[in-house]
């Protein structure tokens, strides 16, 4: 697949990785031009690094790897991705990590989907620490991503992107249910930074 990853922080350097090893076409992109390049190189070879625009129009699937206060202008700077999946992995917290800023009568997800109404929206990898995004860093388990989005066609292409990593994606229905993911990834959050058990931690639905 074409995938943009817009964002050059830990997450998104953990999934362009990932990605790239798994043998997608990465495109990088920041405001910060100087950081996409480095990145890109980082990489290795095949993966571009560039501005936010010239980064989603080689892609199919566009990773917003950016904090849910930059989504609104990265949106902007990347022409309102009519026609992209949009894949958002944010959780809307504190500057402390301690609180979700919104939720439980919308969401980060469903607030995205109205910044970018000709894209395509769907929820995923927000439960995910940057450090398990590696291959190496979880061969004993599979965990799992939760999917969420009102498109069927969306959905599909980024549970085979996850699953393409190693990921075991899971069918979480419409957009509206990122209101109750995303107070997982803050809780899982809450168990990685503040109870102890670091990044090494990932919240799994289990069938009995």
């Amino acid at each position: 697949m074409r995938v943009a990853i817009i964002g050059t922080g830990n997450m998104g350097t953990g999934l362009a990785s990932a990605l790239a090893a798994a043998g997608h076409e990465v495109s990088i992109g920041a405001r910060d031009l100087t950081k996409a390049a480095a990145l890109a190189d980082k990489v290795g070879p095949g993966a571009l690094g560039g501005g936010i625009a010239a980064a989603a129009k080689l892609a199919d699937i566009v990773v917003l790897a950016l904090p849910f206060g930059a989504a609104a202008d990265a949106i902007r700077q990347a022409e309102g991705l009519a026609g992209k999946v949009v894949v958002d992995i944010s959780n809307p917290i504190s500057a402390d990590f301690k609180e979700l800023v919104i939720g439980h009568t919308t969401s980060a997800a469903e607030e995205i989907q109205k910044l970018a109404p000709q894209a395509q929206v769907v929820k995923a990898f927000n439960t995910i620490f940057a450090q398990l995004l590696a291959p190496e860093a979880r061969q004993y388990v599979r965990l799992q991503v939760f999917v969420a989005g009102d498109d069927a066609v969306a959905k599909a292409a980024v549970a085979e992107l996850a699953k393409s990593l190693g990921f075991e994606p899971v069918e979480a229905g419409p957009l509206s249910n990122s209101r109750f993911i995303e107070p997982i990834g803050e809780m899982n959050i809450q168990f990685g930074y503040f109870l102890g058990r670091g990044p090494s931690v990932a919240p799994a639905w289990v069938q009995v």
